[in-house]
């Protein structure tokens, strides 16, 4: 009995940790889920102002979306706040406090869902990585995830 627990219990652990394929809103406009590959490993077609990854355009709307900014409260405080603090305070990495005014929506949302290639080659990544020490790990949010979690930051800037 206690191996086949032993083994039921390794494959329901073997199983989970396989490539999750999650339908996704898309918020950007005009790249496809090749584009978005072929962006991430070229690092030569970087834009400082969005980065690398497929978003090219994030329609944040006039007002907040209050119910987007509660999920991405809950998302911050899960995976996001062991490392960040929502002041301009640096914990192991940068505060969040006016990261919505100093970076453009694009940035921060193919920053969030593909940190490794633009920390690669943003100088203001480079720079903070010189400072924090700790390359931000990937999290793996879905888009939706990372849109929420970019409302919430606009929220934290006092966006209303």
């Amino acid at each position: 009995m206690y191996k086949l627990s032993l083994f039921i219990v390794a494959l329901i652990m073997f199983t989970s940790c396989g490539k999750k394929e999650n339908a996704t809103e898309d918020f950007s406009t005009g790249a496809s889920p090749e584009a978005t590959t072929e962006t991430a490993a070229d690092p030569s077609t970087y834009d400082p102002n969005r980065g690398l990854g497929k978003y090219s355009s994030v329609d944040l709307g006039d007002k907040l979306d209050v119910a987007m900014a509660a999920e991405g409260e809950k998302i911050q405080s899960v995976k996001c706040s062991a490392c960040h603090k929502l002041t301009d305070e640096k914990l192991v990495g940068p505060g969040w406090k006016g990261v919505t005014e100093r970076n453009k929506p694009e940035w921060i949302m193919n920053f969030i869902t593909n940190p490794d290639p633009m920390i690669d080659k943003d100088p203001k990544l480079q720079a903070q990585l010189e400072l924090c020490l700790l390359r931000m790990p990937n999290q793996s949010l879905t888009d939706v995830d990372a849109r929420n979690v970019l409302e919430f930051m606009r929220k934290n800037d006092g966006v209303k």
